[in-house]
């Protein structure tokens, strides 16, 4: 008697017309009809990733190039990844950064007289793999604290510890998994206004309206060592250096102060190594940079740039007319993450340096060189970004917001700002 085979189930014939849609769709953007260009494949580091090849421009969406790439990289349906592409301008320094509705207009538009007989290099950057899906319900809603919360930051390692600063003179230390406290810093005197990870996760630092700074261990919720004393008015903000500038395991920390002085302290003897004087204002925001520049904003209108090993003054960047309320890098997820991300940790000190260097690199590339641009935000309802390193003239002014802007902050791969202000609105920059 003949075996009779089952009929496919529903999942297999979705599948099968899944496979069936794809090659399709590969087949008509690759089939490569008159009025087509060549497209050159690039990743984040200049590389190419596949084959140059011959695409209809009719067909030339970015989901259309995306699912193209994916398959010339001979990916399974499953590990297919979204890219957004930058596209080259032949034979100029232009680089688009916003994928058009229209590759041929756009050519056209940058004096291509025949794009049918270009090649086309398009940088390739994957996006995250996961849609985010609108806030219906809060996870957790975690009291504790008796006045307002004035600071918060999750630890490097993952998001299941939080540590926050409050109004009632402690920081706290949360459990995000189980929603419940784990630790209450006491030891301040005034509100703690900052509250920074160390890179490796294993200590905690804290900034106070009663002048001191002081460290704390995440694994006990004990004081490390006395308070760290040396400004004479309150601590407006705190900042590591990062992983892989750490000499012999000793690192360092700045703390910004109203008294209008940046101190920057060795951590393991709690002593100040260099005062950084100069500003004429209190210092509200203090960053600490991956090539060993310190940058502070001030209300004396200006961003001071210091060599962090020296104690010196480089440049002074002065474009504002009003207080610079916040500051931030392009490379302050990573820097803040140090060797951190999702792959196994290392096993030695010089790995952990050595991954937390590349992190950094590849973070801070931009247009081949190692590029860590800065973004200021001020009281004169202005943004500015920089590029320290190269000039003290910002490279674009950034107008939008009606009133004064009091935060800003750069997405974890550099490509985006985001800005809050006092007209009650976020708004969204791209950083190329």
């Amino acid at each position: 008697m003949a075996t009779i085979v089952p009929p496919p189930s529903k999942r297999q014939k979705r599948e099968e017309l899944e496979r069936s849609q794809i090659q399709q769709d590969v087949t008509a953007i690759a089939s490569g009809p008159a009025g087509s260009f060549k497209a050159r494949f690039l990743d984040g580091d200049g590389k190419q990733m596949a084959d140059v090849i011959e695409v209809p421009l009719a067909d030339a969406s970015e989901k259309n190039l995306s699912l193209l790439l994916n398959t010339l990289l001979a990916r399974e349906k499953e590990e297919f990844l979204p890219y957004r592409f930058r596209i080259h301008i032949p034979d100029t320094d232009i680089i688009v950064d916003q994928y058009p509705t229209d590759l041929l207009q756009l050519l056209r538009n940058h004096g291509i007289e025949n794009p049918f007989e270009t090649t086309v290099t398009l940088s390739a950057e994957p996006q995250a793999v996961f849609k985010v899906q609108p806030v219906t319900r809060m996870s957790h809603k975690i009291p504790g604290h008796g006045e307002a919360i004035l600071a918060a930051q999750f630890s490097p390692k993952n998001s299941n510890r939080l540590a926050t600063g409050s109004g009632d003179k402690t920081a706290r230390i949360w459990d995000t998994d189980t929603g419940t406290p784990k630790y209450t810093l006491s030891g301040h005197g005034g509100w703690v206004l900052a509250v920074a990870w160390s890179p490796d996760g294993a200590r905690l630092a804290t900034g106070s309206m009663d002048k001191s700074v002081r460290l704390w261990d995440p694994e006990t919720g004990k004081a490390v060592g006395n308070p760290w004393t040396g400004h004479s008015k309150w601590v407006t903000n705190i900042v590591w250096e990062p992983y892989h500038l750490w000499r012999d395991g000793t690192p360092r920390l700045a703390s910004a102060s109203k008294d209008a002085t940046v101190r920057i302290w060795v951590v393991n003897t709690g002593k100040t190594e260099h005062v950084l004087s100069g500003h004429k204002s209190s210092v509200s925001c203090v960053r600490w940079g991956g090539e060993g520049l310190v940058y502070s904003a001030s209300h004396d209108k200006t961003v001071r740039v210091w060599n962090a090993e020296k104690g010196t003054l480089v440049h002074t960047l002065s474009s504002h007319v009003h207080w610079v309320n916040h500051l931030a890098l392009s490379t302050d997820f990573v820097l803040r993450t140090g060797f951190y991300d999702h792959t196994p940790v290392p096993d030695t000190e010089e790995g952990k340096r050595s991954k937390a260097k590349e992190r950094f690199e590849k973070a801070a590339k931009f247009q081949g060189r190692i590029a860590e641009r800065l973004v200021t935000a001020s009281d004169d309802f202005t943004m500015y970004l920089w590029d320290p390193a190269q000039s003290t003239k910002p490279v674009a002014r950034m107008l939008g917001h009606q009133k004064q802007v009091n935060h800003v902050t750069f997405s974890p791969d550099g490509s985006l700002i985001a800005s809050a202000g006092w007209d009650n609105h976020t708004k969204l920059w791209s950083a190329r």
